[in-house]
């Protein structure tokens, strides 16, 4: 699949920004300590060759690297047509999707496990809780959801990455544990680790990892 025209411009403007700040970008959030410990946990729970969806791949580091070297099949997805160049070169195994979560649906098939690290920070609040009722949708019975994002208690508000405009979405702790319980997924650990970028110009933040499995019913 790949960029529709039809796609709303808040979502054109997200793909646009990550587009600009893409060859910069891992050289910038450099620490990502929580995001491959969130990995790990998941894959001590999969079996070899276990189909693993990584919802705004990004650059393919670390995560998509992380599941293809530990030998499952995995799918990434992303908006953002600079990112996706960046994470064929990273994970040339990988099968890179020019998809935005938003339009995924069943074509894509089921999956043992989907990780989604910050990229749902990227969506409106309305659509945090649509794609998580669709991930439920596309994981197999019993199949293992990460969630990554940052703690603020905000809907689509304005920020500069890179000293891009962009918009991002956050929750408190306990309200982002309650909306992921609430699309069908009971948390199995969580952890909130303080994360201070590489650059002066980005401010400390607090970061929320929640590790979950598909309820069955």
């Amino acid at each position: 699949m790949s960029a529709d025209c039809s796609r709303p411009a808040h979502r054109v403007a997200q793909a646009e920004a990550f587009d600009r700040i893409g060859e910069r970008y891992d050289e910038a959030f450099p620490y990502k300590g929580g995001q491959i410990a969130s990995g790990e946990w998941v894959l001590r729970r999969l079996r070899p060759g276990a189909r693993v969806l990584d919802v705004g791949c990004g650059t393919g580091l670390p995560t998509a690297k992380q599941f293809t070297d530990a030998g499952c099949e995995v799918t990434g997805i992303d908006i953002s047509p600079v990112m996706l160049s960046l994470a064929g070169k990273h994970v040339p195994d990988a099968d890179l999707r020019e998809v935005d979560i938003v339009e995924l649906d069943g074509s894509l098939g089921r999956f043992d496990a989907i990780v989604a690290f910050f990229s749902l920070s990227m969506l409106r609040r309305d659509e945090i809780m649509s794609s998580l009722l669709r991930f439920h949708e596309l994981l197999v019975p019993g199949g293992w959801l990460a969630v990554g994002m940052v703690e603020m208690d905000v809907d689509e508000a304005p920020v500069r990455v890179l000293d891009t405009a962009m918009r991002i979405t956050g929750y408190a702790r306990y309200a982002l544990r309650a909306v992921v319980e609430e699309a069908g997924f009971s948390v199995r650990e969580q952890m909130d680790l303080a994360y201070i970028p590489a650059s002066d110009d980005e401010p400390m933040e607090m970061q929320l990892f929640l590790n979950c499995r598909r309820n069955t019913f």
